[in-house]
C-alpha cells in the first residue's frame, strides 16, 4: 500500500533497491523518460473516473498538447546532437541516440493511451448528453444552420493550397490540423491534389446551438469542412482524403551581442515558424498515393512517418468543453480577497507597511498583484516602478498599469524577458508599447535568461522613501494564476528592498549584486547558498530535516548533496511535480529521501524549501525560503532568479505549517516515486483522501486575515517549540 502522506507516516516507505555503483551514473533517472513519466501522470488524471468529465477532457488536451512541445525542444535538439555526432552522455549515462530509442517507445505506447482515453470520454459524453455528431445524422434546419456557420465564420478564413508540378508543396504552420484531398476535376485526365489547413481562429468544434435542448451536440471542424468540401471545389470527385499534423523544430538561437535585438528575435522566430519538420502524423487510413505526396512535401523520412488510428488534434480539443454542463466541471472556485487589504479600505500599501502579506494564488486572487501597480501608477507620492516581465498575457493589465504610470510621469523601468519560450512574439510587442509610453526598457544580463518574478514601487512618506516589494514564485499572467500554485509575498522589509535594488541594477546595468542580506540570486549566490543550507544540515544527522517543493529536481551537485545529507540519517521530503533525477529509496544512498509529485485541479508551481536548522520540522528556528528558481542546471547557471528568506513569523509559518505541510500530507493528487523510477497512486486513506487543492478553497491564509484574526486557520502542522 502506497502512503503519500509524508507529513503523518514515516521514512521507508519507498521500494528499497541496491545499485552496484552509488556514485555512478546509475544513481539519476534520465530526464527526458522522467518528463515523460510526469505527462503520464497528467493522462492518468483524465483517465480517472472521479474527476468531472469534462475536466478529463481538458487534461487530456493538456497532455497532448504537453506531447507537442517535448516533440518540437527536446526530441528536436536530441535529434539535432545525433546528427552533428555528438556521443556526450547525460548525468544517467545515456547517448542522444538511446535516449531516442527508449523515449519512442514511451511515446508510442502515451500516444495509444490518449486515443483510447479519448474514445472513452467520447462515450461517456455522449450518455451525459454531449454528443459528437456526424454529418449524416444532421436535421435539415441543422444542416442549414451549419451551412451559414461556415459561410460567416469558416470559409472566409480558408486558404485552400493545389499541389502539382506548377505548384510546389506548400508551407503548413506547425501543429496545425491540416486535411489532403486528392480530387478528380471534370474532364480532367489527372487528378488534383489539395491542401486544406484549418487556420488558427477556427475552433476544433462547433455545438449546433440553436438546437440544443438538455443535450450539447457537437461537430468537428473536419467533418464541417468534408461537408461544404463541394463549395470549394464545385462538381470536383473525391479521390481520396486524410487529415494531417506536423511538428517543427521550435528551438531558436539568438547572438547575443547582436546590435539590433529585436531584429534578431523577428527573424529567429520566422527561422522557427518555418523550422525542419520533425514528425509527421496522417490519420491511419491514408491511401499510399497522398500520403507520398505529403511525406515528401514534408521532407521527412518514413521513420518520422506516424499513422494515427483516431484523431489528430487532441490538444485543440478544449474547444469541446461547452460551458453549459456546470456538473460536469469542477465547482466554481473563486479566488479570495485578503481580508488584511479590506481592513485598510483597498489600501495595498497600507496593508503591506503594517507586516508582510503572502499571497497563494490561485486561492487569494491575483487582482491584488495586479491593483498593486495600478494603485502605485496613480498615487502621487509614488515616484518609480521597476518590474520584471518574463512570461504575461497579450493585453496584459501588468503592462497596461506601467504605461499608466509612465504617462503620470513617474519613473519606469520595466526588465522584458525575450527569450521567454512561445511568448517572444507577445514580449517583443509588449515591450515596443512600453518603450512608446517612455517606459524604460531593459532586456538583462547578455547571454542569461531572466527568471525572476520581482516589482519595486518607490513611495515618498515624509522625508522617507519607502520601497514596497512583490516577489513571486510565478509569472506574471492573469490566465495562468487561475490554473498555477504560486505564491506572491509583499513586503517593506528594509534587507529586501536593499537586495531588489542590487538586483535590479544588476539586471539593467550588470552591476555585480554583491553583500546581499536576504536575497540569493542566481548565477551569483543562490546554487551556493542552497548548498551550505544543505550542508549545514547535513551536519545535524538524524536531527536534521528538509522539506522543499519544486517543478523539477535535475542539478547534479544538489542531488549529491541530498545523498550525503541522507547517508548522515537527514530526513528528506521533496514534491517534485514534474522532473526528478534523484533517485530516492536506496540503501546506503537516498533511504531517508522520499519523493512524490501532486497533479490535479491545480498546477503546483510554487518553489519552497524549508531546513529544521537542527531542529526538525515544523519549528519556528527553521530556515525557510521562497524562489522562483526550480533545480536544474539551467536555473542555477543560465538565468537569472531569486529565492528569499522568509523572516516573518506569520508568513514563515503559513508557508512552513500550512502550505508545506498541506503538500506533504496530500493524498488524492499524489503520487510516490519508487527506486525503480515508476510512480504509484496514493492507495491509503480510504475514501476521504486529504486534497491539499480542496483544503486550500476552503480555508484562508494566515497572513491575509487582517483584524478577523488567524484563530480560525487551521495548521497542519505544529512547530515543536511552540
Amino acid at each position: 500500500m502506497i502512503n503519500a502522506d509524508f507529513l503523518n507516516s514515516q521514512n521507508g516507505l519507498l521500494t528499497l533497491a541496491d545499485l552496484e555503483d552509488n556514485a555512478g551514473a546509475e544513481r539519476f533517472f534520465n530526464r527526458e523518460l522522467s518528463w515523460l513519466a510526469f505527462n503520464t501522470r497528467v493522462l492518468e488524471v483524465a483517465e480517472d473516473d472521479k474527476i468531472p468529465l469534462l475536466e478529463r477532457l481538458r487534461m487530456l488536451s493538456i497532455s497532448a498538447k504537453n506531447l507537442d512541445e517535448f516533440f518540437v525542444v527536446r526530441i528536436a535538439g536530441l535529434e539535432r546532437l545525433v546528427r552533428s555526432e555528438n556521443f556526450e552522455r547525460t548525468l544517467d549515462g545515456r547517448t542522444a541516440e538511446q535516449q531516442l530509442l527508449e523515449i519512442a517507445t514511451v511515446i508510442d505506447a502515451m500516444m495509444l493511451r490518449q486515443q483510447t482515453c479519448w474514445r472513452d470520454l467520447e462515450t461517456r459524453m455522449a450518455s451525459n448528453g454531449i454528443e459528437r455528431v456526424m454529418p449524416a445524422d444532421l436535421s435539415e434546419a441543422e444542416r442549414d444552420w451549419l451551412e451559414k456557420k461556415y459561410l460567416d465564420s469558416v470559409l472566409p478564413l480558408l486558404r485552400p493550397m493545389r499541389v502539382d508540378a506548377n505548384h510546389p508543396f506548400p508551407f503548413v504552420p506547425n501543429a496545425t490540423l491540416t486535411m489532403a484531398y486528392r480530387l478528380m476535376r471534370p474532364k480532367a485526365t489527372e487528378p488534383m491534389d489539395v491542401l486544406l489547413p484549418v487556420p488558427i481562429h477556427v475552433k476544433a468544434a462547433y455545438a449546433l446551438e440553436p438546437f440544443v435542448d438538455k443535450k450539447t451536440r457537437f461537430i468537428l471542424i473536419e467533418d464541417i469542412l468534408d461537408m461544404f468540401l463541394e463549395m470549394l471545389f464545385p462538381k470536383c470527385e473525391v479521390l481520396e482524403q486524410c487529415a494531417f499534423r506536423m511538428l517543427r523544430d521550435s528551438n531558436i538561437e539568438i547572438h547575443e551581442d547582436a546590435d539590433d535585438l529585436f531584429g534578431e528575435f523577428e527573424t529567429a522566430l520566422q527561422q522557427r515558424s518555418r523550422g525542419e519538420v520533425m514528425r509527421l502524423f496522417v490519420s491511419d487510413h491514408t491511401a499510399s498515393k497522398l500520403r507520398k505526396t505529403i511525406k515528401n512535401g514534408c521532407g521527412v523520412d518514413t521513420d518520422a512517418v506516424a499513422a494515427v488510428d483516431g484523431v489528430l488534434n487532441l490538444a485543440d480539443y478544449v474547444d469541446i468543453i461547452p460551458k453549459r454542463h456546470p456538473d460536469l466541471l469542477w465547482t466554481d472556485h473563486r479566488s479570495r480577497q485578503p481580508e488584511r487589504v479590506r481592513d485598510f479600505g483597498g489600501n495595498i500599501f497600507a496593508a503591506i507597511k503594517q507586516k508582510d502579506m503572502l499571497l497563494h494564488h490561485p486561492y487569494e486572487s491575483f487582482d491584488i498583484v495586479i491593483d498593486f501597480l495600478r494603485q502605485a501608477a496613480r498615487d502621487p507620492y509614488v515616484l518609480a516602478i521597476k518590474q520584471t516581465v518574463y512570461r504575461t498575457s497579450f493585453e496584459s493589465p501588468i503592462v497596461e498599469a506601467l504605461i499608466e504610470a509612465a504617462r503620470a510621469g513617474k519613473n519606469v523601468t520595466a526588465m522584458i524577458e525575450l527569450k521567454a519560450r512561445f511568448d517572444e512574439a507577445a514580449n517583443i510587442r509588449q515591450s515596443q508599447l512600453l518603450e512608446q509610453a517612455g517606459v524604460q526598457v531593459v532586456y538583462g544580463v547578455p547571454s542569461l535568461k531572466t527568471h525572476a518574478k520581482a516589482s519595486t514601487v518607490l513611495r515618498q512618506e515624509g522625508d522617507d522613501l519607502i520601497a514596497y516589494n512583490h516577489i513571486g514564485t510565478g509569472n506574471y499572467h492573469p490566465m495562468n494564476a487561475k490554473i498555477y500554485t504560486d505564491l506572491s509575498l509583499f513586503t517593506c522589509n528594509k534587507s529586501i528592498a536593499r537586495d531588489a535594488t542590487k538586483f535590479f541594477n544588476y539586471v539593467s546595468g550588470g552591476i555585480e549584486p554583491r553583500g546581499l542580506e536576504n536575497l540569493a540570486i542566481s548565477p551569483n549566490t543562490l546554487k551556493a547558498k542552497l548548498l551550505k543550507r544543505i550542508e549545514r544540515e547535513t551536519t545535524f544527522g538524524a536531527e536534521g530535516q528538509i522539506w522543499a517543493k519544486m517543478n523539477s529536481l535535475v542539478e547534479d551537485e544538489i542531488i549529491d548533496a541530498l545523498y550525503v545529507a541522507s547517508q548522515a540519517g537527514v530526513k528528506i521530503d521533496l514534491v517534485v511535480r514534474g522532473i526528478c533525477a534523484l533517485r530516492p529509496g536506496i540503501k546506503g544512498l537516498s533511504e531517508n529521501i522520499r519523493v512524490k509529485s501532486i497533479v490535479g485541479r491545480y498546477l503546483e508551481h510554487a518553489r519552497i524549501v524549508c531546513f529544521g536548522n537542527g531542529f526538525g520540522l515544523p519549528s519556528v528556528k527553521a530556515r525557510v525560503f521562497m524562489t522562483s528558481a526550480d533545480w536544474m542546471y539551467r536555473n542555477m547557471s543560465k538565468r537569472v532568479e531569486t529565492m528569499a528568506e522568509i523572516t516573518n513569523k506569520t508568513v514563515h509559518a503559513q508557508i512552513m505549517s500550512q502550505i508545506m505541510a498541506a503538500n506533504l500530507a496530500d493524498q488524492r493528487n499524489s503520487w510516490v516515486l519508487q527506486a525503480d523510477g515508476a510512480y504509484l497512486k496514493n492507495t491509503a486513506g480510504g475514501k476521504r483522501q486529504f486534497d491539499c487543492h480542496r483544503f486550500f478553497m476552503e480555508h484562508s491564509s494566515l497572513s491575509g486575515r487582517g483584524s478577523v484574526g488567524a484563530k480560525d486557520v487551521p495548521e497542519l502542522a505544529h512547530a515543536h517549540d511552540l
